[in-house]
């Protein structure tokens, strides 16, 4: 990777990645759907597994609702300031997160992938931050950028970011900032772009999934409900 991408990966884009099927538009905002208790016990603990796809390397490590030992999992590659991710969050992943992931046929697993809006890198940074210190509070952390998505930049991301974190959440905001500035979360973010790049994934969100075990499918952008549930329950 060249110094230029490093840049961009770490600190954002100014713009949409050319050819994106995602990242379009939207102007809705999402809510998180599942308490706290619901996600706490999603996140409580996890299989590890070895899915031989490039879009799942390293995902044991990564933020997941849900049992990766289960019959289907979503791999996800998500960016914070990403519109057409925030519209996915309000029409799709509701239905997803009360229909496969709570009754525990679907695993989720999240990968930030910084390619949209210049602020989405220190969020995403942020999100790996927050996720090191608690795995739960990393999803209420990503619904919060999803809901006030047009009320962040770069000049305000990490002042919000601190403020929403220690008004709402048990994580220490100040301290999440820090491993940001410090780039504490750049490795585990350079994970995540490696593994969307060897994916091939052009955009966001891009999703891959797979069923016992195996691959079966990529989906691109604010698809319904129904096509992750048909891939994944058959």
């Amino acid at each position: 990777m060249d110094d230029l991408t490093r840049r961009r990966l770490l600190g954002g884009t100014a713009g949409l990645v050319a050819g994106t099927a995602g990242c379009v538009g939207g102007d809705a905002n999402t809510d998180a759907d599942a308490t706290p208790t619901d996600r706490e016990l999603m996140t409580s603990g996890s299989s590890d597994v070895d899915f031989d796809h490039p879009s799942a390397t390293g995902i044991n490590d990564q933020p997941t609702l849900g049992d990766r030992g289960r019959q289907g999992v979503i791999v996800a590659f998500e960016d914070p300031s990403c519109p057409t991710c925030r519209r996915f969050h309000r029409n799709t992943f509701p239905q997803i997160e009360s229909e496969l992931l709570a009754p525990g046929d679907v695993a989720y697993v999240f990968r930030g992938y910084p390619v949209v809006y210049e602020w989405g890198g220190p969020a995403t940074r942020a999100l790996e931050a927050t996720f090191a210190r608690d795995p739960a509070a990393v999803w209420d952390l990503k619904a919060h950028y999803f809901d006030q998505q047009g009320q962040f930049s770069t000049d305000n991301v990490l002042d919000r970011t601190r403020s929403y974190l220690d008004d709402a959440t048990n994580v220490d905001g100040s301290a999440v900032v820090t491993a940001v500035s410090e780039d504490a979360a750049a490795q585990a973010v350079q994970t995540d772009y490696d593994a969307g790049q060897a994916a091939g994934a052009s955009g966001t969100p891009t999703f891959y999934l797979f069923r016992d075990g195996e691959y079966q499918t990529t989906v691109s952008g604010a698809q319904d409900f129904t096509v992750f549930e048909n891939v994944l329950l058959g």
